[in-house]
């Protein structure tokens, strides 16, 4: 569908301008979408319909809608029912997440649907919506800008999964019954805890006439019905999102504070529950409530607090604050994610599971990382060493799971995703002293001959402008999302062949307060085997894995696909080639890419299959030729076949390329070709860029190669078709 397949045009909210309208589809009851808002409110209501002039006419007696001052319509002959209710989904999601506006849009009837062309014509309909809005000044944002941010994830206007809504029934029947306390729900990291806690917190502080309920199907009347029960019950409920770790709770207060009907200080720590009573707590990360151990400074305040509310300083907790505190609680729970000595005991949790006015319900999908719950699954076996050796390596077309033998690579790899997809960070266990805590100029962590920093701070860290050049920990990262995930096994862990088991090197973990007072070693192995699977399971899209300890690097080995690109090539592989293609094979073209300068003239024509490794995941973008010459040796040795992926968009700022270059050839009679490092040295120019030169670098252990550099008036024919993946043979 073509960019001007639509149209944005905008009117004055009044009643003069609906009934004038000459809009063919607002006038011929056509599907549409509209939206309304006002610049100085900076309000905003999304919608879609099929009646354009009686919706907008309703929505002028509106006491809250007709302040908004202005509407658009989008409008086109290729929109249907299906398209209108996925433009309104999307619209709503990003402009929330774009945190211009604030929209009065309840969370309930956001649509999450197929139809025909789903993917291949309407998203790109909505890029170009967006863009139109983006050019009128009503969005701000790029989408991927949007999609890498807090407010776009834990955004209250998502769809809730089958179990979700399984849970938000049991809530909404519990709410209801003055016979339950406690409503339990349990679920891993990445089930979508955090989503289903603040969607439930939208919905208590929103007005039912903006639900539409359709994303409920057959139980659309009966979870009305429940709705309107309780709100009849809480008109005006005193609620609180208590959530024990500092870092994800000033994030969620930015939250809600561009969410409309939800409050920054609705976002409170435990500490803050002895202030005043509320209708209903929600925790959210509850497994990190506190108890008396290992406290620190807030052993005063923890003391104060208990004698306030009249408990035993020495048997009391936080997760009785919260029921001394509520009239109805809601836990999110992971007991995996327990990760020290001062967390509330499992045991205090099951004596609340245990009672009669309470009830539970479970999370199982993994709808964070794109593995799924096989991924899940596997870390899970990995390191609690119950995997076969005679089983495969874990692949997942749609999730890289990767093993580096060296830590450059390692942070180099991370460093791409960042540019290419942003949110890619690296995390470590607790194996060295934090030392540039109080002198910012030291460097904490030593791995090889790399020197690196940890978080320099506690807050928000993820998102802090240095966060990709340092590295973090569980308390900087736990409850947050991340595209790509960099985890170092520290010191602290390794591996005994022998019992294959993982075992704990108790003097090389560092915090302080993560080990006190645990006199059983196999409960602190409990605890840090309990923070690795945590952190393991940040990456959307993938995790990459370094290990500081031989041992273990030598047992992950056994299990984690290699990095290619950096193995040392010891043995040459027989690899199968056919003149057509076979199950695991990749075009093998007939061109051979000089390792050194351009190549001769070249014209590429037919073609073989080669097998791929077992251990590469099979990608219809893979490619392999021969590679030849010196000037890549570091890497690459003469005459070896090279596997490459096609070169689809994003940086290639310092990845191995295939170029081709016609014009310093000649374009009549083909081209000539080389694999090099590639550096980009741009220019701006009236707020856009340009390449004023590439450059492109050997990698050779003679250093009498030199980088071939193309200027500006060079690169016109000049071309990346595709990235290096690893030497094949």
């Amino acid at each position: 569908m073509e960019e001007n397949a639509f149209k944005i045009e905008r009117h004055y909210f009044d009643i003069s301008n609906i009934e004038s309208l000459e809009n063919h589809y607002a006038n011929n009851l056509w599907p549409i979408v509209y939206l309304l808002s006002d610049d100085v409110l900076k309000e905003a209501y999304v919608g879609e319909t099929a009646d354009a002039i009686h919706r907008l006419k309703t929505h002028l007696k509106n006491n809250k809608k007709n302040k908004l001052t202005t509407f658009r319509l989008i409008s086109s002959q290729k929109f249907n029912k299906s398209a209108t209710l996925d433009i309104e989904s999307l619209l709503i999601k990003y402009l929330s997440g774009d945190g211009v506006y604030k929209l009065l849009n309840g969370n309930f009837g956001i649509a999450n649907h197929n139809y025909y062309q789903k993917n291949e014509i309407y998203w790109d309909v909505f890029k170009n919506i967006w863009n139109g809005l983006r050019h009128e000044g009503i969005a701000k944002h790029s989408l991927k800008h949007i999609d890498n941010s807090d407010l776009f994830k834990y955004s209250p206007y998502k769809s809730l999964t089958e179990e979700q809504k399984k849970g938000l029934y049991l809530v909404t029947d519990n709410l209801l019954n003055d016979t339950i306390h406690s409503t339990i729900i349990e679920g891993g990291a990445g089930t979508g805890k955090t989503i289903l806690a603040i969607f439930l917190f939208k919905l208590l502080n929103s007005e039912n006439s903006d639900f539409n309920f359709r994303d409920f199907g057959e139980d659309e009347m009966e979870l009305k019905y429940k709705i309107d029960k309780l709100k009849q019950k809480y008109p005006n409920p005193k609620m609180a999102l208590v959530v024990p770790m500092s870092s994800l709770r000033n994030t969620l207060k930015k939250v809600f504070k561009n969410v409309k009907g939800l409050r920054a200080n609705m976002v409170i720590g435990p500490a803050e529950l002895a202030k005043t009573r509320f209708d209903i707590v929600i925790v959210d990360e509850s497994h990190r409530l506190r108890r008396r151990v290992n406290l620190g400074a807030y052993f005063g305040a923890f003391d104060k607090i208990n004698l306030k509310l009249k408990l035993d300083k020495h048997a009391a907790n936080e997760l009785d604050w919260v029921g001394l505190q509520s009239s109805k609680a809601i836990l999110f729970y992971d007991e995996a994610q327990s990760i020290k000595p001062s967390d509330v005991l499992k045991e205090d949790f099951d004596a609340i599971k245990a009672r009669k006015n309470t009830k539970i319900e479970y999370l199982q999908s993994q709808f964070r990382v794109k593995g799924g719950n096989s991924y899940v699954k596997y870390i899970d076996h990995l390191l609690h060493c119950n995997i076969d050796k005679n089983e495969a390596l874990y692949k997942h077309k749609n999730y890289e799971f990767t093993l580096f033998d060296n830590i450059t690579s390692f942070m180099k790899e991370i460093k791409f995703r960042n540019e290419e997809v942003g949110l890619a960070r690296m995390i470590a266990g607790y194996s060295w002293k934090w030392i540039s805590n109080k002198n910012s100029s030291l460097l904490d962590i030593e791995i090889e001959d790399t020197k690196l920093k940890w978080n320099s701070t506690n807050i928000d860290w993820v998102n802090s402008q240095n966060a990709i050049d340092e590295v973090g920990c569980i308390h900087t990262t736990q409850g947050y999302d991340l595209n790509y995930a960099g985890i170092i096994f520290g010191k602290e862990i390794s591996y005994s062949k022998e019992k294959n088991e993982i075992i704990i090197i108790e003097e090389n973990y560092y915090d302080a307060n993560g080990k006190q007072s645990i006199k059983n070693p196999n409960e602190l192995k409990s605890f840090i085997i309990n923070i690795y699977k945590t952190i393991l399971l940040r990456g959307i899209k993938g995790t990459y894995v370094y290990a500081c300890d031989k041992d273990l690097r030598d047992y992950l080995s056994m299990h984690i696909v290699p990095y290619a690109s950096n193995s040392n090539i010891n043995e040459t592989l027989s690899l199968r080639t056919e003149n057509k293609q076979f199950d695991n094979s990749v075009p093998f073209y007939d061109l051979q890419a000089a390792a050194g300068d351009f190549s001769e003239l070249q014209t590429i024509g037919g073609f073989k299959w080669i097998e791929l490794p077992q251990y590469v995941r099979f990608s219809e973008d893979y490619f392999a030729c021969k590679v030849v010459g010196e000037s890549m040796n570091k890497i690459i040795p003469n005459d070896s076949i090279c596997l490459f992926k096609k070169y689809r968009g994003g940086s290639r700022n310092g990845r191995i390329v295939l170029a081709q270059a016609t014009e310093i050839q000649d374009n009549n009679f083909g081209a000539g070709y080389t694999v090099k490092e590639y550096q980009s040295i741009k220019t701006l120019n009236d707020s856009s860029w340009s390449h004023k030169s590439i450059m492109l670098n050997p990698q050779s252990l003679d250093i009498s190669f030199e980088p071939i550099i193309l200027s500006e008036d060079e690169l016109e024919d000049f071309n990346v078709i595709g990235i290096f993946e690893m030497v094949l043979c």
